[in-house]
């Protein structure tokens, strides 16, 4: 196999890792709620049944794409570990 070919197969097995670890902390969350695609109209109009404000559908994604951002950083984590883990005791 040339060093190219174990390079890819390396990145492939890795982001199935890392896939799997995402899922595994995923099905641990109690209540993971969904980023809320609808965008407010600044007109002052409704623009859904919420009837929030921009301000607080914008502080309500941060605060969400946050959570998905430390679900993200914790697979990766995990996976070196259990990577180092493995080197280390090769």
């Amino acid at each position: 196999m040339t060093n190219s070919n174990k390079q890819t197969n390396q990145r492939e097995e890795r982001r199935q890792r890392l896939h799997e670890l995402l899922i595994a902390l995923i099905h641990k969350q109690d209540d993971l709620e969904l980023i809320d695609p609808d965008s407010p109209q600044l007109d002052g109009g409704n623009f859904n049944s919420k009837n929030l404000d921009p301000a607080s559908w914008l502080d309500r994604n941060r605060r969400l794409l946050k959570r998905y951002q430390a679900l993200v950083r914790s697979a990766i984590t995990l996976d070196a570990l259990l990577d180092a883990e493995q080197t280390h005791s090769s």
